[in-house]
């Protein structure tokens, strides 16, 4: 993660030294960079369920996760009057996991019962009005005590003349290590891990949004990913139907295609309406339909109130069998619930509060909205999630 972390930010710095040069052209005015917002945000995430993937499908799934994230965004005009964005984004994920804790079930408390996850990431953007055009890069990174990953990507927008069209793409690559961790059983006297193993994932995106009228936007994206290298959790056990024992194993390759539609219709001045659905397949042939609605309603011209309901439907991998059902004969096999057939729901609601003269009375704190989710999936596992941000902004000049 140093080298792509590191590169991103020399383009960054060496952009930023370039705006602030004094031009020899004496019509020019120096323009500084200027601070557009900063965005705070801290979550919390609980969950419980009785299908743990580290104990064969069986097994408490418990998990507690406190995350919280900051990103910050500048904005410079160059000489050729182009709007340039610069995101800096950082965040930091502390998690306990009872089901990981089982990956040696003869502690108390082993060392993968919790950790930390940080992530940070740096984004460049460059918006010509002009010519009607967006382009970027990004460079991000993860980390945890058994995963390291290395992404980056480019974007690209352009708006039509009536600026009702807007055609998107985007491409991504990660580079991801993991440390092979088995399960305790399955270890020699005195191995912890067998080294690290490489997993690659590659990402496009295509979209196409349309103004229909002057109440109705759709948007049509696509999304083919592939991804190669470990793509088993080799923590995971499996457990056979002659009571014998392995780690999980899958294919080392994976095809994912996503085909989605959006669509926003504005009911009046203080209503939106926003639909979403997608189909998804893979080469696993796993299947799924997703659908989604969110309705923001502005109470007062400082109170907004969303409320969404999202629906989900799943026919799972072959690979996949419960507890004691795989045979030791079979070439890949998983008892991974995520990779199973079953629906899930999620409903919730998010209040968004921003003033004319700024929370709590501070001028420069333009928004904070509180949100909560509660998840339940047709195979027992059950969530919350509890969020709270904050948007700083400084004062117009």
């Amino acid at each position: 993660m140093r080298k792509i972390t590191l590169a991103a930010v020399f383009i960054f710095f060496s952009y930023f030294g370039t705006f602030s040069q004094e031009s020899k052209d004496s019509t020019y005015k120096k323009r500084p960079l200027k601070l557009e917002e900063v965005n705070l945000m801290s979550g919390y995430y609980n969950q419980d369920g009785d299908n743990s993937a580290v104990t064969g499908g069986i097994g408490t799934e418990k998990l507690t996760d406190f995350s919280n994230t900051i990103d910050i965004k500048l904005s410079k005009l160059d000489l050729k009057n182009r709007l340039h964005t610069f995101k800096i984004e950082g965040g930091a994920d502390t998690y306990s996991s009872a089901s990981s804790d089982k990956i040696d079930p003869n502690t108390v408390t082993s060392a993968s019962y919790s950790d930390v996850r940080v992530y940070p990431s740096i984004a460049w953007n460059v918006e010509n009005s002009e010519k009607r055009t967006n382009w970027g890069i990004v460079a991000s990174g993860s980390m945890e005590f058994d995963y390291i990953s290395k992404g980056m990507g480019l974007n690209f927008t352009k708006t039509s003349k009536d600026l009702n069209r807007e055609f998107g793409i985007k491409a991504g690559a990660f580079f991801d290590t993991w440390e092979v961790i088995l399960p305790k059983e399955l270890r020699t006297p005195g191995q912890y891990t067998e080294g690290p193993s490489p997993r690659n994932s590659f990402n496009l995106m295509i979209s196409l949004a349309q103004v229909i009228n002057q109440r109705l936007q759709i948007a049509v994206v696509a999304e083919p990913l592939y991804q190669h290298g470990l793509l088993a959790t080799s923590y995971q056990r499996v457990y056979f139907s002659d009571n014998t024992l392995n780690y999980e194993k899958l294919p080392d390759s994976r095809w994912k295609i996503p085909l989605a539609v959006r669509a926003n219709y504005f009911l009046g001045s203080r209503v939106v309406l926003r639909t979403f659905y997608r189909y998804y397949t893979d080469q696993w042939k796993i299947s799924s339909h997703t659908f989604m609605l969110e309705t923001p309603v502005r109470i007062t011209p400082f109170f907004t109130l969303r409320g969404f309901y999202r629906y989900y439907s799943q026919k799972g991998t072959d690979y996949f069998k419960p507890y004691k059902i795989h045979s030791s004969a079979d070439e890949f096999f998983t008892s991974d619930y995520d990779l199973s057939t079953f629906t899930s729901s999620s409903f919730g609601a998010g209040l968004k509060y921003a003033p004319a003269k700024g929370v709590f009375g501070i001028r420069h704190l333009n928004a904070a909205e509180l949100r909560y989710e509660s998840y339940s999936r047709s195979t027992g596992l059950k969530s919350g999630m509890l969020s709270l941000g904050f948007k700083i902004k400084p004062a117009a000049k």
